[in-house]
């Protein structure tokens, strides 16, 4: 069940929902809320300097990606300049708190940000009981014009469902074998962080076999 403006805010006078700074009017959808792009940002690198000298990055999908990001933060009035076929990083403005233990929430882009040209790739699951900044993947889709973003303008929207039932904190933390591995996170910290080594070490053998002998 997704739920209206009159829901949303019930639970934000219950407490059951949290956004810090809080919402203003402008944020206030019929069945959803727009969140504000924040001030951190995140560049991909394309080499290091390494002991053997200048390398281009190999970007492995099964290792963290912290050092394959350059991170930069703004300060209040400044403006942020994507390039022609850029792609880059973003926090929220708004930290996000599931304080309920039945609600669930999903990420979708504006549909006027991509009139702009931009591509905001969200179809990303915020779990009940998470709490923290979200990422926000964004891709200058055009070939010729530099698209100028500004923190603070209204960049994704956040739709809330309602569980067919409740989950305590311990439930809503396992992911797989292992514990979420982006809960808590805040703008300063949202780069990659890889899966459990235990499946990786068996992804990286091409050993499916053992991988599907753990029970669901």
């Amino acid at each position: 069940m997704i739920l209206t403006r009159h829901d949303i805010a019930q639970l934000m006078q219950e407490k059951k929902l949290l956004f810090e700074p809080a919402l203003d009017a402008f944020q206030n959808q019929p069945h959803a809320v727009d969140l504000r792009l924040g001030m951190v940002f995140y560049i991909p690198k394309i080499w290091k300097l390494s002991p053997e000298g200048r390398e281009v990055l190999n970007v492995d999908v099964t290792e963290s990606a912290g050092e394959n990001f350059e991170k930069l933060e703004l300060k209040p009035g400044q403006f942020f300049e994507l390039a022609p076929g850029e792609s880059i990083v973003a926090s929220t403005l708004e930290k996000i708190s599931l304080c309920s233990s039945d609600i669930m929430g999903i990420l979708y882009p504006r549909s006027s940000i991509n009139r702009r040209g931009l591509t905001v790739d969200l179809t990303g699951i915020v779990d009940v009981h998470y709490s923290g900044h979200l990422m926000i993947p964004i891709l200058n889709r055009t070939s010729s014009q530099v698209i100028r973003v500004y923190p603070g303008e209204r960049i994704c929207q956040i739709v809330f469902h309602r569980l067919t039932g409740e989950m305590n904190p311990e439930e809503a933390r396992r992911h797989g074998k292992s514990n979420a591995k982006y809960d808590g996170c805040d703008a300063q910290n949202l780069s990659s962080k890889k899966d459990a080594e235990e499946e990786i070490s068996l992804i990286r053998k091409g050993d499916f076999k053992s991988l599907k002998k753990h029970p669901y």
